[in-house]
């Protein structure tokens, strides 16, 4: 392994720190066993006290309906601040805001608001005739709503669909513009990344949170594959790392380090909140809260 990791100790990780504030994101369950494996993490991670946990939204909206079961369970199952992902592919602006009406009058607070991505074999993201265009249009109807809480996507490397370099600033100045109170990004596996990222919003005029996006690695032969699809540099150091972890078999080990000293790092310079991906598989995602301090809290884990 690179003899440049830091394998901090608990102790090391919280020092000087405040627990940072942490979310978490699920998706839809599609079997019956990925219902089961949906429930263990909630019930293993809800006790983390998160500040809110958000439900994805299948390509081209093929979970829409289970994205709306699901939010609707977790509120009141948990107790959660539940956040919905919604998007503008295959719904009409009528269609879309009485589905952002529906979560509201059940509970839901905070929105997600993604432009999507295009449903599989087709050839790319197309509006609907009568829908939002794009998700600064989304952000802009959602904001004309009563939805005080708009989260948007954010990437800190260039999006494969980007035009230029600024073009993912210049596109999350717009949503910010048209209404959306916060940002969280892509994943990353190097903290120079966000953080480079985060001065270049700055320097735009982007003053809202920007929430990095951890991603505790399970897989990493797939989280390649899924990084290389999205735009997310792959550092060779950290390759070599992981295929000496799977040689030895402490890969999760190894996962765990990683995304702990990304989130040490940040935390260093002033972060004080990760929303994570989880994938549905909770125990990374514990193991790293817990190395940042954050413990768990009794009477959560009694609901739970």
């Amino acid at each position: 392994m690179n003899k440049s990791r830091s394998f901090a100790s608990f102790e090391d990780v919280t020092m000087g720190h405040k627990p940072p504030k942490i979310s978490f994101e699920f998706f839809p369950p599609k079997s019956l066993q990925a219902s089961f494996d949906l429930w263990e993490s909630l019930n293993v991670l809800a006790p983390l006290n998160p500040e809110f946990v958000s439900v994805t939204y299948g390509a081209g909206g093929t979970t829409r309906q289970l994205t709306k079961e699901m939010t609707e369970a977790i509120g009141k199952s948990y107790g959660l601040d539940v956040a919905a992902h919604l998007t503008c592919v295959n719904a009409s602006k009528a269609e879309t805001l009485a589905i952002a009406k529906s979560y509201v009058d059940a509970g839901v607070k905070q929105i997600v608001a993604l432009r999507g991505d295009a449903p599989k074999g087709s050839a790319g993201f197309c509006p609907h005739p009568q829908g939002f265009a794009d998700s600064v249009d989304l952000v802009a109807g959602l904001a004309a709503t009563n939805i005080k809480t708009i989260h948007v996507g954010a990437y800190p490397e260039p999006h494969p669909e980007a035009s230029n370099a600024n073009a993912d600033i210049d596109w999350l100045k717009r949503k910010i513009d048209a209404g959306a109170t916060s940002a969280i990004t892509q994943f990353f596996f190097a903290s120079e990344v966000f953080l480079r990222f985060r001065d270049r919003c700055a320097k735009a005029g982007i003053h809202v949170p920007i929430i990095p996006g951890i991603l505790p690695i399970e897989n990493w032969d797939n989280v390649k594959r899924f990084a290389m699809r999205c735009g997310a540099s792959i550092p060779a150091s950290l390759d070599a790392e992981f295929n000496m972890a799977k040689r030895n078999e402490v890969e999760d080990i190894l996962s765990v380090v990683v995304a702990t000293d990304i989130c040490s790092d940040l935390m260093d310079h002033g972060i004080d909140q990760f929303h994570f991906y989880t994938l549905n598989r909770p125990y990374l995602t514990r193991d790293v809260c817990l190395a940042l301090g954050i413990v768990p809290d009794a009477k959560l884990a009694l609901v739970a």
